[in-house]
C-alpha cells in the first residue's frame, strides 16, 4: 500500500505545545534532518533506501537507544538520504532515579530518592549526539555537524493516526521524488521563490 501525499504529515511544523509535558506516556512522531539537508546517509534505489556507512550507524544508534532509556519503545523508523522519521513510545512517565540523588539519600540513611524525568527532547538529543559522534569518528571530522539543530515532532493522538503515520514512514522511499527534502525539489522551490522575489521587485 502506498500512501498519498498528506500535507498534515509531510509538511509538519514543530509543535512544541506550550506547557505540554513531553515526558508523559504517549507516542511521538519525530523527524530529524541532516545538516543543510545534505544527502549524507545513502540513496533511494528502485523505491528502497540503500544505506551507506553513516546510515548504518544511524540505524544502529536508533535500535540501541532503548538500552539507555528503559521506559521507551521504538516503532517504525526510516532513514532517508537527508533525514529520518521515527516513532518513539514513552510507556510511562519518564522518571528514573538520579544517581546523584541516590548517593545523597544513602548518606542521609535511606528514603526514596528524588526522581528526574526523561523527556522526548532528551531522547532525541541522545540519538543525535551518539550518531554524530560515531559518524565523525569514521569520517575523521571531529565536531562537524551531522544534524540540524532542532527536530520536528507530532503527538500521535489515537490508534488510527498511529497506523496512518506508520504507513507513511514505511512508504517514504517510494515518495522520494515528491519529498520536499529531495534536493531536486529544494532547488525548484528556491528557484520559484527567487522568481517571485524578482517579480515583486519589478512591480
Amino acid at each position: 500500500m502506498t500512501i498519498k501525499y498528506n500535507s498534515d504529515i509531510h509538511h509538519r511544523q514543530s509543535i512544541r505545545l506550550k506547557g505540554f509535558d513531553y515526558s508523559q506516556a504517549g507516542a511521538y512522531f519525530v523527524t530529524v534532518c541532516a545538516w543543510n539537508r545534505e544527502c549524507l546517509f545513502g540513496e533511494v534505489v528502485d523505491g528502497g533506501m540503500r544505506l551507506n556507512e553513516s546510515g548504518i550507524i544511524i540505524q544502529d544508534i536508533w535500535n540501541t537507544t532503548p538500552n539507555h532509556f528503559e521506559n521507551i519503545e521504538l516503532d517504525e523508523f526510516m532513514i532517508m538520504p537527508n533525514h529520518c522519521h521515527g516513532i518513539i513510545v514513552i510507556n510511562r512517565r519518564g522518571e528514573v532515579s538520579s544517581p546523584d540523588s541516590e548517593k545523597s539519600e544513602n548518606k542521609k540513611g535511606g528514603g526514596t530518592p528524588p526522581l528526574r524525568k526523561n523527556t522526548l527532547g532528551q531522547i532525541v538529543a541522545y540519538f543525535k549526539y551518539q550518531s554524530s559522534k560515531r559518524i565523525n569518528q569514521i569520517r575523521n571530522t571531529p565536531g562537524n555537524p551531522v544534524w540540524q539543530r532542532n527536530y520536528y515532532e507530532h503527538i500521535i493522538r489515537d490508534d488510527n493516526e498511529l497506523t496512518r503515520i506508520c504507513e507513511y514512514i514505511i512508504n517514504n522511499p517510494l515518495q522520494w521524488a515528491e519529498d520536499e527534502n529531495n534536493p531536486v525539489n529544494i532547488k525548484t522551490s528556491n528557484m520559484n521563490k527567487s522568481k517571485r522575489c524578482d517579480t515583486s521587485q519589478k512591480v
